[in-house]
């Protein structure tokens, strides 16, 4: 499964709905990743394009981070190579692992020592391998959590699908070319301490788009918590989303 499969998926259901053109469609993160291949294959089908916290292809280091959470997964005993439904099994354990990893690179450094520090759950350090700082738990529950609430085949593909995602490869490697498909006006937004899709990615897709003429507004949201960020309430990125919608809804002859 890729993000174009994804899209088309997409495309199947709108027509389904008898949707023929989207006032705007919008994205954080895979799916900022889902609205820039929209933007592309299918441009006559929207009128604006929203990318918030994404990439245009995932960097050597954010695909390392998937295939360390990947295999925690695969190389939990009850994965049983993927058809844990049959053995009546989850992969609790590498689910686990792979969502303490991952969380971490959703966070800034200084969102982690603002909320935990070295902060201890107890008055004194114990020298067990239990959990002592507040850090370490917290890492515990956002594990337990998910592993009860996550299937683990769906974290694979999704990880695969971002990894293999690069919509400039069917162009000759040329960014501005895929974007030089694309009808609709565009939002990028970025968040100053996400370290895991950095400004600098957005900051390619905008000057894609810039270099294919196209019509593009690009902030960057001073925030500390890192990819987080696009989930989090902030003021300056909800007045830069609410004038895009108004723009949006005024576009198709509405209003937000």
């Amino acid at each position: 499964m890729t993000v174009p499969d994804w899209v088309e998926s997409q495309l199947r259901l709108s027509d389904y709905l008898g949707i023929n053109v989207w006032a705007a469609v919008i994205g954080g993160s895979l799916g900022g990743m889902q609205a820039l291949q929209w933007s592309i294959n299918h441009p006559e089908r929207m009128r604006n394009t929203a990318v918030i916290a994404a990439a245009p292809r995932l960097t050597a280091q954010n695909i390392a981070f998937n295939e360390v959470a990947r295999q925690a997964i695969m190389s939990d005993p009850d994965f049983h190579d993927g058809r844990y439904a049959e053995h009546n099994t989850i992969p609790r354990q590498g689910l686990r692992l792979a969502r303490m990893v991952g969380h971490i690179t959703y966070l800034s450094e200084d969102a982690m020592g603002s909320k935990f520090g070295r902060d201890l759950r107890s008055e004194k350090i114990n020298f067990g391998y239990d959990v002592e700082f507040q850090v370490e738990s917290y890492l515990r529950y956002q594990g337990d959590t998910f592993s009860e609430s996550f299937d683990a085949n769906t974290y694979l593909l999704m990880t695969k699908a971002l990894d293999y995602y690069d919509p400039a490869a069917d162009f000759g490697g040329d960014l501005s070319k895929a974007m030089a498909q694309a009808k609709s006006n565009f939002l990028l937004i970025s968040f100053s301490t996400d370290w895991r899709f950095s400004p600098a990615r957005s900051e390619e897709i905008v000057n894609a788009l810039t270099e294919a003429g196209k019509n593009v507004s690009y902030t960057c949201v001073e925030s500390p918590h890192g990819h987080d960020a696009f989930l989090i309430p902030n003021e300056h990125y909800e007045k830069v989303f609410s004038a895009f919608m108004q723009r949006a809804a005024q576009s198709v002859g509405g209003d937000v």
